[in-house]
């Protein structure tokens, strides 16, 4: 008896290591792949981007997802432009593709669990080779796709790396107009990125934990002592999420350390374990959620505030960052066409001064907005690394 007992744990223990062996194996293959330095840093409307974009097709291809994407292919494409020179307003013009693949359950709602795959491509002519950020969360999303076809489940899933996440979100918020399925059957989404630098106590953050009543009480349902769980409430941030939750679909972010401060965002400073522990606790929520039915949606503080907003005369015409919290308003997204864009605003800088008032925090920024009429022209003061420049905004 005490033999067979034996003989039936080293199996059992053996074959638990040679699956979890497996599996961060093929999470290494994604990774190292998509990370390496002949896709250039995946920037998005480049060969680099097309490579990645392929390879991930292909990846749904083998796992048996029907496309979801323009003329019966994985690939949706999309246009994106930004702005190259500020002083010129000169402006660049390319397309970049999602990649999507459907794994139909007979369900009458579907869950969409997105990350995005493309870079910033090369920058000083160093390679940008986006490991963490965000191969790490493909390759996440890919073993949640093998371990879903596996399973029975009340919803419908699309699987979308996106594309144009670093040029404001261009891929997601396309998606979100082209949907390949009807919109009002759609329950929730998760985007996993930043995912491959799992600290020593597990923790994973999970941004959009208010986006929904139901967030909470399954993440307490599946709590764990291995895993330490970092809940926001907010479903704006500076990733595919907000695209989502701003179309009033509750969204999840779920991610981990952004970054090492002194390593290389390489495949081999990528915590693989950590992936498969991230995407095994995601796959327990996921089974979770599936008791639930359609979940409901709740906006959050900043969409309300949002909202007050509309109701003065005039905007920067900016994305605000209602998390950021280290003094200013910080732009996640500036819009086309608008005051910030003709002026020179971009992506990521932080508004200190509008006019002669001074803006320490998003709500400053809201309160001032009702204090100038359209046509006013005022000095708006930003940090932009480690700069402060002044750009003349004409509201």
């Amino acid at each position: 008896m005490r033999r067979t007992f034996h003989f039936v744990f080293f199996f059992t223990t053996f074959f638990s290591l040679n699956t979890f062996a497996q599996n961060t194996d093929q999470l290494t293959v994604d990774v190292v792949y998509l990370s390496a330095d002949y896709l250039q840093g995946r920037e998005v409307g480049t060969t680099g981007e097309a490579l990645a974009a392929t390879y991930i097709g292909n990846r749904f291809s083998d796992l048996g997802l029907h496309p979801k994407g323009d003329a019966g292919t994985y690939l949706q494409s999309f246009p994106f432009k930004e702005m190259v020179d500020t002083d010129s307003e000169k402006m660049k013009e390319g397309k970049g593709s999602n990649v999507i693949g459907y794994l139909h359950k007979g369900a009458a709602t579907t869950v969409i669990i997105g990350a995005h795959f493309d870079h910033l491509g090369v920058q000083n002519n160093i390679i940008q080779h986006g490991a963490n950020d965000n191969a790490s969360g493909i390759a996440a999303m890919l073993y949640l796709a093998e371990q879903l076809l596996k399973k029975d489940a009340n919803n419908n899933y699309l699987f979308v790396g996106f594309s144009g996440t670093e040029k404001s979100l261009a891929g997601s918020a396309h998606f979100l107009e082209n949907l390949p399925v009807e919109p009002t059957s759609i329950n929730y989404m998760l985007n996993l990125d930043n995912v491959g630098l799992l600290d020593a106590e597990h923790t994973i953050t999970m941004n959009g934990a208010g986006t929904s009543s139901e967030w909470k009480k399954a993440i307490w349902m599946i709590r764990s002592d291995d895993i330490k769980t970092n809940l926001t409430d907010s479903g704006v941030g500076n990733s595919d999420h907000t695209s989502f939750y701003l179309k009033d679909i509750p969204a999840l972010h779920i991610t981990t350390k952004i970054k090492n401060s002194e390593q290389k965002d390489i495949a081999e400073n990528t915590n693989f374990e950590g992936i498969l522990i991230l995407a095994d606790y995601t796959l327990k929520l996921i089974e979770a959620m599936d008791k639930k039915g359609k979940i409901d949606f709740i906006e959050t503080e900043e969409k309300k505030e949002s909202r007050r907003v509309s109701k003065y005369k005039v905007t920067l015409g900016v994305m605000p960052d209602y998390a950021f919290a280290d003094g200013g308003m910080k732009i996640i997204s500036v819009l086309a066409d608008r005051p910030a864009q003709k002026a020179g605003l971009q992506d990521g800088d932080i508004v200190l001064k509008v006019g002669t008032y001074d803006i320490k925090d998003i709500y400053a920024y809201m309160d001032v907005l009702g204090k100038y009429e359209p046509g006013t022209t005022v000095d708006v003061i930003v940090k932009r690394g480690n700069e402060k420049i002044t750009k003349k905004v004409e509201f």
